[in-house]
């Protein structure tokens, strides 16, 4: 007896301790390579270097061998080419600095005449300035050295012949040196600069050279279990930052083109500088920009003795950097990079703690290529939700947890920028639905208590009175949603979804037997998630011209069943998210025949990925008319059972702008 009540208990406390022993072993692991980046920076910068640059360069290569130059050779003239470029600019620096430095004397007056002006303008020496001047005083007097002893009387000298004399400043000359130290002096500089060049361009042709095999390897550390899936992902993956990078390189050089000209126009001094600096410092995104645009801000101050050239500067930054940033990026490479802004921040700060100035630059693209490997290698997927702008949370999962934390009115929001691109039956469909699947499956397993379950159906109920009021149409396909949430829920739906087209009935086109006032009855199968379902069913029959009403699960027992109210319906749809009950669907199919005997009874069994025979056998068993496996299904069996024209239906849609479908009688 002993045993049977200690072995759980022990079961639970080795799986803890060896859940705990893997997180120690993930955290010292961290550490170690955090270690390894910083102290090892000299190697590593370099490295990190050639890789973007592989990246950036691999197209290149990879035109040259469409054009049957052989790769050895392609592979070195591009990167020689690349590096004679990158030795030009810092030329050009160099050039640039050295005159900016023998002309930063003669802004000193500038400045100075400046803060002079903007004194004069004050209207007198205020009271905080006088105080301020009265202390200085204070300080030199208190700071005043003491006088000798000669300017009190005789020399010390005199008075005591035997005192130490002062001591004499000696000054110690080195001799001059030779050409030799003059070299090393002159070469010592750039010894580090140069070997850290040379390590970059040995690895950047190496790298070039030995892709597929570098692949490979990558594939065999992140799994060869699926070979084809990883090889896939990773040449996608390779293809995508190649182009990413390459065309940041492109936009980013041309708004320093645009900047430098720019700031060559307005009078700015070393404008090929401050030119060369917006390229650089704009692949870091938000700050980049500003951080550049504060140079020729400081130069401007200095040069012109009036204010012009600072409005000047100040006019073409906040003009240029808009439009690359909101009007030029978004067409050619997307709206973003695929990072969160917090990510961008996060990996700036790390980055540059690591590496220093060169890290902040590095950030990005670092953190970009983390994020890409993050969704295409599974081991690696940590990254994407650590450091990606996509949701965290999939839309059911989102929508579900919006429910629970009684926040209908941002899903409805959400549902929303949704329907700028799909229709309402496809957001009920692949994302309420699906979420109300989730709630099931935590009912099921005792998860949530009852004021949780109310809580969820009364949230869904205001959540579908927030929506009412759209259309279930087709959008125009020129309206695109910018939301991030929104966004991965379109890209859920296909877009071709079997419910986006269909059609709305107007009144006028229905049968005498339909035009009751609520000719639709949604009914919960056993819960309260049955209800909520229930609930956004009869929004999107309304919504479709057919007009519905709900009740709940206790309508259908024995006592409630004989009171319920079927004045017009004639359609009654009986909805499950759970199809674990096929005795409760069919005692409740048949108290509703003896309600209801003219009505027909449509089993709405909405199980995700349930099979189309298991759902035959459930309707079968339920002696139901018809039988559907979602709530879009369930609308396309109402409408096809008004029985109207096709040429009404076309008509009415025409009417209201929706694709026509052809209707079954």
């Amino acid at each position: 007896m002993m045993s049977v009540t200690r072995q759980p208990f022990k079961a639970r406390t080795t799986e803890e301790l060896v859940s705990l022993l893997g997180t120690v072993a993930v955290a010292i692991l961290a550490v170690i390579i955090v270690a390894m980046l910083y102290f090892g920076r000299e190697i590593f910068v370099p490295i990190a270097l050639a890789i973007l640059l592989s990246f950036v360069l691999a197209p290149v290569v990879l035109i040259l061998q469409r054009i049957h130059v052989p790769r050895g050779l392609a592979v070195v003239s591009v990167a020689l080419l690349a590096f004679a470029l990158i030795f030009t600019m810092g030329s050009l620096l160099a050039t640039q600095l050295t005159q900016l430095a023998g002309d930063l004397p003669r802004y000193q007056s500038t400045i100075s005449e400046k803060i002079q002006s903007f004194r004069d303008t004050r209207a007198g020496r205020g009271t905080l300035e006088r105080a301020s001047d009265m202390l200085k005083d204070l300080s030199k007097e208190i700071d005043r050295p003491k006088e000798p002893a000669t300017s009190r009387g005789l020399s010390s000298s005199i008075v005591n012949p035997s005192a130490p004399q002062a001591p004499v400043p000696v000054e110690v000359r080195q001799p001059d040196p030779g050409a030799l130290e003059n070299l090393r002096t002159l070469i010592s500089p750039l010894i580090h600069p140069l070997a850290t060049t040379g390590i970059i361009i040995i690895f950047v042709i190496f790298i070039l050279l030995q892709r597929e095999d570098l692949r490979n390897r990558l594939i065999r550390l992140a799994g060869s279990y699926d070979l084809q899936r990883t090889t896939a992902a990773l040449d996608d993956a390779a293809t995508r930052l190649s182009r990413l990078f390459l065309t940041q390189l492109i936009l980013n050089s041309a708004f320093g083109v645009v900047i430098g000209l720019g700031l060559w126009i307005i009078g700015t001094p070393s404008a090929i500088l401050w030119g060369i600096l917006a390229a650089v410092l704009r692949f870091v995104p938000y700050i980049g920009a500003v951080i550049a645009a504060a140079f020729p801000l400081a130069l401007a101050v200095a040069v012109d003795p009036g204010w012009s050239m600072l409005l000047w500067t100040l006019a073409l930054f906040f003009t240029v950097e808009p439009v690359v940033g909101h009007v030029i990026e978004p067409m050619v490479y997307g709206h973003s990079t695929g990072l969160s802004p917090v990510a961008v921040v996060a990996a700036a700060t790390f980055w540059t703690a690591l590496w220093g100035p060169i890290g902040l630059v590095l950030a990005t693209p670092l953190t970009v290529c983390l994020v890409v490997l993050g969704r295409h290698v599974e081991r690696l997927e940590f990254l994407d939700v650590m450091f990606g702008d996509r949701p965290a949370l999939s839309p059911p999962e989102i929508f579900y947890q919006r429910m629970l934390a009684g926040d209908p009115a941002e899903a409805a929001e959400k549902a929303e920028q949704f329907l700028k691109e799909r229709s309402l039956a496809s957001y009920y469909d692949e994302v309420a639905l699906r979420g109300l699947q989730l709630a099931q499956i935590d009912a099921t397993r005792g998860a949530l208590d009852p004021e949780r379950l109310t809580k969820i159906r009364d949230a869904v109920a205001e959540f579908a009175s927030d929506v009412a009021d759209q259309d279930d149409r087709t959008p125009a396909k020129l309206n695109v949603t910018t939301d991030a949430e929104a966004s991965s829920a379109v890209e859920s739906v296909a877009e071709n979804a079997a419910h986006e087209n269909l059609p709305i009935i107007s009144k006028e086109n229905l049968p005498s037997n339909w035009l009751g006032e609520y000719p639709v009855l949604c009914l919960a199968g056993r819960s309260l998630i049955d209800e909520a379902a229930a609930i956004m069913l009869a929004q999107l029959s309304t919504a479709h011209g057919l007009t519905a009403r709900v009740e709940g699960a206790d309508a259908l027992s024995s006592a409630n069943v004989f009171r319920l109210d079927g004045t017009g319906v004639v359609i009654v749809c009986l909805v499950y998210l759970d199809s674990s009950g096929p005795a409760h669907m069919r005692y409740s199919v048949r108290r509703l025949r003896r309600k209801l005997p003219k009505a027909l009874i449509i089993l709405g069994c909405w199980v995700k990925d349930i099979d189309p025979d298991a759902l035959e056998a459930l309707r079968d068993n339920a002696k139901a008319d018809l039988v559907a496996a979602s709530l879009g299904d369930t609308v396309k069996l109402c409408i096809e059972a008004t029985g109207v024209a096709d040429q009404n239906i076309a008509a009415s849609t025409q009417e209201k702008s929706t694709t026509a479908a052809a209707m079954i009688a």
